[in-house]
């Protein structure tokens, strides 16, 4: 550990290029599917280094293989698509991308979940492990996923043959920033964050003029009496020990104000760290649209279909014991325990594939000064920009130096001589 420490304190690396890197990728971003020229900005980095590339898996997902001998084999992931939000944190790089969006009307896009820190701090470390191969021994795989915002990025490199197309590692690893205090890097082993899946919930009816609703079935009004319900499933036939959420994004009818539609539709997010609780929760929300549905006249039963699936992030305990001893030697106090968090990632589903176990980490990325009076004076919520916010913005150089060291040092934990 010592050893690693001094390496990751004393590189002779060169990481001039990161800062300008960063901020072409944040002021560039590309939606879920259409990062194209992000994957050839990542192609024209990786060329740098003494590695085997594998470009083109699963849509622009892309792989980079460092072999150095004999010994045992760490792949580490990034992510690197971004959200169809318009950008407001006013920074010179800012992205002013128009792009069609997921519905197929012009949207902002922005790096607005960090996927952009996340490349960066992957390349850094890439270029310290290529730089000081005398300090470790087998093979690092650097992984650059696309689509990790729709849930279909990993799964798709997954049948493109990923698991044939590079050698089978022994560990995986990722990470991902998050508001908190910039530099801490967060670990914990078991749940980190949640499993989750959407529900697109088509609800049938007959349509009418609005002003004979007594010869329509009244989609909409049953679709309102579905919400209302909804609510009472967690907050009734859930231990309240446990954790769920259900929460309804969208409810969608008609098209006109004289018209009682023929159909509803309602889009559902669901959230649990345990899958026996899923089960159940999942059986009521069919339980009680299927009722309600029943009581309105609704002789056509409800249609459900899921999507934007992400596992459970399950973090292994060995791998925690492992790695958290390095990361502790390389940022001393800033090496901090993680706390459970609601959101969802398919990171997962790559070490799942692999059968391996994997360890999944948090890094701070707020500036230190907000965070710390943020939290003096209990204004977390108002006054801290979170993931998916178009305020959202990492502290540059605090977060990529503590990203970078983070990658580095958790490969090193396995490959180190």
């Amino acid at each position: 550990m010592n050893d690693i420490t001094h390496l990751l304190n004393h590189h002779t690396a060169d990481l001039g290029w990161q800062r300008a890197f960063y901020e072409d990728l944040h002021e560039h971003p590309e939606l879920s599917g259409h990062e194209q020229e992000t994957a050839g900005r990542i192609l024209q980095k990786l060329a740098d280094f003494d590695c085997e590339v594998i470009p083109h898996i699963g849509g622009h997902g892309i792989v980079a293989v460092f072999r150095n001998g004999d010994g045992p084999c760490a792949l580490f992931r990034a992510d690197f698509d971004a959200l169809p939000i318009r950008e407001e944190t006013g920074v010179p790089f800012a992205s002013t991308q128009i792009r069609p969006g997921p519905d197929g009307n012009p949207t902002g896009v922005m790096h607005a979940c960090g996927h952009d820190m996340h490349t960066t701090a992957l390349l850094g470390a890439c270029a310290i492990l290529d730089t000081h191969r005398e300090a470790w021994s087998g093979t690092f795989i650097a992984l650059f996923q696309p689509a990790e915002e729709t849930g279909t990025g990993a799964n798709a490199m997954i049948a493109d043959g990923l698991l044939h197309r590079v050698p089978r590692p022994d560990v995986c690893l990722g990470q991902h920033v998050m508001p908190g205090r910039a530099g801490e890097v967060q670990t914990m082993p078991g749940a980190q964050f949640a499993a989750c899946d959407s529900i697109r919930i088509t609800i049938p009816g007959r349509s009418a003029h609005g002003s004979m609703p007594h010869n329509a079935i009244d989609p909409t009004f049953t679709a309102a009496m579905i919400v209302i319900r909804l609510q009472g499933i967690v907050g009734r036939e859930v231990n309240p020990n446990d954790f769920a959420v259900v929460s309804v994004g969208t409810l969608r009818a008609g098209s006109t104000n004289n018209i009682i539609p023929d159909s509803a539709a309602l889009v559902l997010n669901c959230r649990f760290y345990d899958v026996t609780v899923q089960r159940r929760i999942y059986a009521a929300i069919k339980r009680v649209v299927e009722a309600e549905c029943l009581a309105s006249g609704i002789e056509e039963l409800p249609t459900f279909e899921f999507f934007g699936h992400g596992e459970l992030i399950d973090n292994d305990t060995g791998v925690f014991r492992t790695v958290r001893p390095v990361l502790d030697s390389v940022f001393g106090a800033a090496s901090v325990d993680a706390t459970r968090t609601t959101v969802s990632e398919d990171f997962a589903n790559i070490p799942r594939a692999f059968g391996v176990p994997y360890l999944y980490w948090v890094v701070g990325c707020t500036p230190q000064g907000l965070w710390d009076r943020a939290v003096a004076e209990n204004r977390v919520k108002e006054d801290v920009p979170v993931n998916h916010m178009n305020t959202f913005l990492p502290e540059y150089g605090t977060t990529v130096e503590a990203t970078t060291k983070a990658a580095a040092a958790g490969v090193l934990a396995y490959l180190s001589r």
